[in-house]
């Protein structure tokens, strides 16, 4: 079975996991976390990172990580595998989101050597995992099915959701969500029938087929409201709706960091834009 790493971004607990299996990591993180990653690591080389996606959230690591271990390979889908290894076009963007913030966030986002690099298309077979393409949330999403323990490591396809709580949140920033290829990726996850679903926020959720329908109805009740709703209007019917469904205030403020509800409007007002074009 896999473990779950807590890197407790910015202190916080319960916001990023990156999950080890087999001397494997699966999305490990920001820089600004991997101090935590390397302690729970305690002196042990991973063999391989697998990124479900570059989100610097789940990948921005990678490049620190690199350095820190010369026989590191690093998988990632073939659209995101050039910004892995030039990410001035990728800080770029991320940088017109977040502005000042970017280092206290996400710290070094260094580059990651073009021989580390393994290009991932989906349908292949790498470290005891299957792969698959899954876009939506990102155009560059994987997800990864362990064939010994049955586990599907899923990014964000299937939702934001914290330990002790059901409720979820389907994280929708810019700059291309894209539902209806979303509902396919879901699709695509439940096909495997896993044993479990391990998510980067957070955690290791056994009840999958339930997981799987919350996201998939959370994800176009959400679509439906931003056809109609301003960024601004949507980021607070968000916030409003998990501080009404969570009766934890550190499970909200950690669910708030996750997923921060002033950028999940944004995304799926692109995505109609692009719709009716």
């Amino acid at each position: 079975m896999s473990r779950a790493i807590d890197v407790k971004h910015l202190g916080r607990k319960h916001v990023i996991c990156a999950h080890e299996v087999d001397d494997v990591i699966v999305d490990p993180g920001p820089a600004s976390s991997v101090e935590e990653l390397l302690a729970a690591l305690d002196g042990e080389a991973p063999r391989a990172l697998l990124l479900t996606h570059i989100h610097l959230d789940h990948a921005g690591a990678a490049g620190v990580l690199t350095r820190a271990f010369p026989s590191l390979t690093v998988y990632v889908h073939e659209l995101g595998a050039p910004h892995l290894i030039d990410p001035s076009r990728l800080l770029a963007s991320v940088e017109r989101l977040y502005g000042e913030d970017m280092e206290r966030l996400w710290g070094e986002v260094a580059p990651v050597p073009a021989e580390r690099v393994q290009a991932l298309s989906g349908g292949e077979r790498v470290e005891g995992m299957r792969v698959a393409y899954t876009p939506g949330h990102a155009s560059h999403h994987v997800c990864y099915l362990h064939e010994g323990t049955g586990e599907a490591f899923v990014g964000d396809v299937a939702g934001v959701r914290l330990p002790g709580s059901t409720y979820t949140i389907a994280p929708t920033p810019p700059p291309d969500i894209d539902v209806e290829a979303w509902l396919s990726s879901i699709d695509e996850v439940a096909g495997w029938s896993p044993t479990a679903l391990c998510l980067t926020h957070f955690g290791r959720h056994e009840d999958v087929t339930e997981q799987l329908e919350r996201v998939r109805a959370g994800l176009r009740e959400r679509a439906e409201l931003a056809r109609t709703m301003a960024p601004e209007e949507f980021a607070a019917w968000s916030e409003a709706q998990t501080r009404a469904a969570v009766s934890d205030p550190d499970t909200v403020e950690a669910l708030i960091q996750a997923a921060p509800p002033d950028t999940l409007g944004v995304g799926l007002r692109r995505y109609w834009e692009r719709e009716a074009a």
